[in-house]
């Protein structure tokens, strides 16, 4: 005999009538109009955050490259200086040697004038001219060249019928320069035109032209 437990009876949940069983269970509450907006406005807020740090981003960069340029273009103004600098006191460093050497290169002209540059005595002078000018040493000044005053210095100075301008007529003394740089003046003598001379010359070609078209017309 099977026992039944007084007073417990299984309970159904009320299903009204004509209704299924499907329709008693609760339906998963789908999402709002508002709702299905607020994910679209989310994420054009997140886009334009992204496109505002995109153009920081790439300020900076300009910026940034600017800056590196301009170092860039002040180290090379800055290596260019250096080496302008470095060439210069390079040059005047020779100069102030040879300046030195000059009264030596001086006594060694003068005793080959003479004569007297035979032996050892010219083979070391030789060495030392061709040291010299291998250093950029040039030497200048000619007799019968014109007198140009910003490489000449004229310590003696005359007149000559057979000039037509000032002209060095001796070098006493000849000039050195290193490149475009005089480092000492050719000093000379000169010789002006003979006061007088170019009017009688200019009369004797007047002459002579007269002479050569059958002379002045006769009225």
């Amino acid at each position: 005999m099977t026992e039944e437990t007084p007073g417990f009876d299984e309970q159904q949940p009320d299903v009204p009538s004509g209704a299924t069983s499907d329709d008693a269970e609760p339906k998963a509450a789908s999402p709002s109009a508002e709702e299905e907006g607020a994910a679209p406005a989310g994420d054009t807020g997140q886009d334009v955050a992204l496109v505002a740090q995109l153009d920081q981003a790439r300020s900076a960069l300009t910026e940034r490259t600017a800056d590196l340029q301009r170092l860039q273009a002040e180290f090379q103004n800055y290596r260019r200086r250096v080496e302008r600098d470095r060439i210069a006191v390079k040059e005047i460093a020779i100069a102030n040697l040879l300046t030195e050497l000059l009264p030596v290169l001086d006594d060694i002209g003068r005793a080959r004038e003479h004569g007297e540059l035979v032996g050892g005595f010219k083979s070391v002078a030789e060495s030392l001219e061709s040291t010299a000018a291998k250093m950029g040493l040039q030497q200048f000044g000619k007799e019968g060249e014109p007198f140009d005053p910003t490489i000449h210095e004229a310590l003696m100075h005359s007149y000559a019928p057979d000039v037509t301008e000032t002209t060095c007529v001796a070098i006493l003394q000849p000039g050195y320069r290193i490149g475009e740089r005089t480092i000492r003046p050719a000093r000379v003598a000169v010789a002006e035109p003979q006061p007088g001379a170019q009017t009688v010359k200019a009369e004797e070609s007047a002459d002579a032209d007269d002479k050569e078209s059958g002379g002045p017309d006769e009225g």
